[in-house]
């Protein structure tokens, strides 16, 4: 698939997929007129990608660990230095402390919809 193709099926814009290309996070390869070609599996690799950066990774992190997600069996990081180590430590901490807020507050809407479902629409 093109570009274009990628972009619409991952939601993500034409530049930031070239973004992505840029810092070797995806690989496309070229059609003898040179055009960008896709195969499927970039579509989960966007996507993988986009959830990484969400979550607050920078991309030099993602280029790193983005081989252990292919083969979560065959993790290997011959290159993994304490302050990668730590670095990744903290992004953990700092995620999980996202999921802990995130819960708390959907909890919260959760109570609050309960409560105003359970009141006549008159009421509402």
């Amino acid at each position: 698939m093109r570009i274009g193709e990628l972009s619409e099926r991952t939601g993500t814009p034409r530049r930031l997929l070239r973004y992505y290309e840029e810092q070797g996070l995806i690989l496309p390869g070229r059609s003898p007129n040179g055009y960008r070609e896709y195969d499927d599996a970039t579509v989960d690799r966007v996507l993988q990608i986009r959830g990484l950066l969400d979550a607050g990774l920078p991309t030099r992190i993602i280029k790193q660990i983005l081989p252990c997600l292919d083969k979560p069996r065959a993790i290997h990081f011959p290159d993994a230095t304490p302050d990668m180590i730590a670095t990744l430590e903290r992004e953990r901490d700092r995620m999980t402390g996202r999921i802990d807020c995130l819960t708390r507050n959907r909890d919260a809407i959760a109570e609050y919809l309960d409560e105003v479902l359970r009141q006549p629409p008159s009421r509402r």
